[in-house]
């Protein structure tokens, strides 16, 4: 039941904490490197930010590795990302490095590291009463939906099985999704650089949503 707390739900919460703090110090190399190699070929913004939904429906700051340059005049995000993401973008996505910033966000109690995955706020219109019921939860770095098809899903089958996960969630489940995780991302499987909205059935935001943000001129508060 919404607003339920469970112990394993208070038990989740403490692994999220400690996994995450040891994930950020374990990956600090990855984590300095990228950044480093990001600079260099792309410039600021190092960190991609956006709105997205989180627990409730409440909107949230999401952090991920930047693997896009900006819109130029014209472009239409979505239907110009094969063309944006940069070619270090692709082996970010491919090996998901982009994710990593995440696990501050599962620190902060934004998000959990097992979850819904958090899609657009645009989205939230689009929502049944039962697909709703996704945001009953945290949204993950990983999700039941990541490790049964990723990228390759349609909207309506990965909603259905984020439901799914709320419905069925425990440790052990959580524990599962995770080595299916780590499987999945050594054998890279159902990742793809690019996602194709008119494939996979995922509804048309508006233009500028998805969109890397423009870089800060000079002097600016970043």
């Amino acid at each position: 039941m919404p607003g339920t707390v469970r112990l394993s739900d208070v038990l989740k919460r403490l692994i999220d904490i400690w996994a995450a703090a040891a994930g950020l110090l374990v990956l600090s190399p990855i984590l300095a490197a990228t950044a480093v190699a990001l600079l260099v070929a792309q410039g600021r913004p190092i960190l991609f930010r956006q709105q997205r939904p989180g627990r409730g429906g409440v909107p949230f700051s999401i952090a991920k590795f930047r693997t896009m340059r900006v819109l130029r005049r014209g472009e239409v995000a979505y239907r110009t990302d094969e063309l944006r993401v940069t070619t270090l973008g692709r082996v970010l996505r491919a090996t998901s490095i982009d994710e990593l910033p995440e696990l501050w966000n599962v620190i902060r109690g934004e998000m959990s590291l097992v979850g819904p995955r958090p899609l657009l706020m645009e989205y939230l219109a689009t929502y049944t009463e039962r697909q709703r019921r996704r945001h009953e939860v945290r949204p993950g770095v990983t999700s039941w939906a990541a490790v049964n098809g990723r990228h390759v899903l349609r909207f309506e089958e990965r909603i259905e099985l984020d439901v799914w996960y709320v419905e069925h969630r425990s440790l052990r489940l959580d524990f599962r999704i995770i080595v299916m995780t780590i499987q999945q991302v050594l054998a890279r499987t159902a990742v793809s650089a690019i996602q194709d909205p008119d494939a996979i059935g995922f509804p048309l935001p508006g233009p500028d949503a998805g969109a890397d943000p423009a870089p800060s001129p000079p002097g600016a508060p970043r």
